[in-house]
């Protein structure tokens, strides 16, 4: 299967904590590590272990952090088509308490890439299935040309108006920023599939079924909660891609967020299908 990602990377810094101080509040790190995540880093590191490979288009900042999360992905096995903007690398901080839970604070503006931007596009129309999590509404219509195309809520902006229609696009359902509303996009997705983690989710097929679907086990002890949507969203977009019907692409996603749930930060724990 040829695989792409179209989105955003942030450089975060992680703080494993008792819990989240209060306000006014110190507190001191059991553990910490920092490393190139995000939305559009994390599929692309998940596609890359359930593919073998994966094409990530994005932006990067024009700073040391930018050039450092270049190869540090490239290093976890994803090819990176990537353009540096004269900009600082956007960078996120969190928090990760000792039930797991990660809270975000995010340090500038999303950093996406552009049809414009001199990436090798043409590509796409070759692959099986993108996932997309962030660009400009071009970059929507070059992804378009995959056989599969799924998205997150949180590239609204970028989608809606475009007239492009998704595969599946997958969201939290208790995230504001990933919300959306029957008539948000025109044409609807095939698929809307709201997550809920350890509650499983629920689906809806247009013109189809919809219903609930379970959370799959813990292959392990709870690590941390980051990058658990995101590699759900990457399963998906594997499984779709390959043919799989609803029920076993939304299994596959489930066992990739809950094997990231395992691991420490964004990776560690993430499901491998190849060798």
């Amino acid at each position: 299967m040829r695989v792409a990602v179209v989105g955003h990377v942030e450089w975060v810094e992680f703080a494993r904590v008792e819990r989240v101080p209060a306000p006014g509040e110190i507190v001191h790190a059991l553990d910490a590590w920092e490393e190139p995540a995000g939305g559009g880093a994390v599929a692309s590191v998940q596609l890359a272990k359930l593919a073998g490979g994966v094409t990530f288009f994005t932006a990067l900042g024009g700073d040391p952090l930018g050039r450092r999360a270049l190869e540090e992905l490239r290093a976890l096995g994803v090819r990176v088509e990537a353009v540096f903007r004269d900009e600082p690398q956007r960078r996120a901080l969190t928090f990760v308490d000792r039930g797991g839970e990660r809270t975000i604070t995010v340090i500038g503006d999303r950093m996406v890439p552009r049809r414009s931007d001199p990436l090798p596009w043409g590509e796409l129309s070759g692959y099986d299935a993108v996932y997309f999590s962030g660009g400009d509404p071009d970059a929507v219509r070059a992804a378009r040309a995959a056989r599969v195309l799924v998205a997150t809520p949180r590239g609204l902006a970028a989608l809606a108006g475009v007239g492009v229609e998704l595969d599946a696009l997958v969201g939290s359902g208790d995230d504001e920023g990933e919300r959306y509303r029957p008539g948000d996009l025109v044409p609807p997705p095939r698929l809307v599939v709201r997550t809920a983690g350890a509650a499983g989710g629920t689906y809806a097929v247009r013109d189809g079924p919809s219903g609930a679907f379970p959370a799959a086990p813990l292959p392990g002890p709870v690590g941390d909660a980051y990058g658990c949507g995101d590699s759900f969203a990457a399963g998906l977009t594997f499984a779709l891609g390959a043919g799989e019907p609803v029920a076993d692409a939304l299994a596959l996603a489930a066992r990739c967020g809950a094997a990231c749930r395992t691991g420490r930060g964004a990776y560690a724990g993430q499901l491998r299908l190849t060798g």
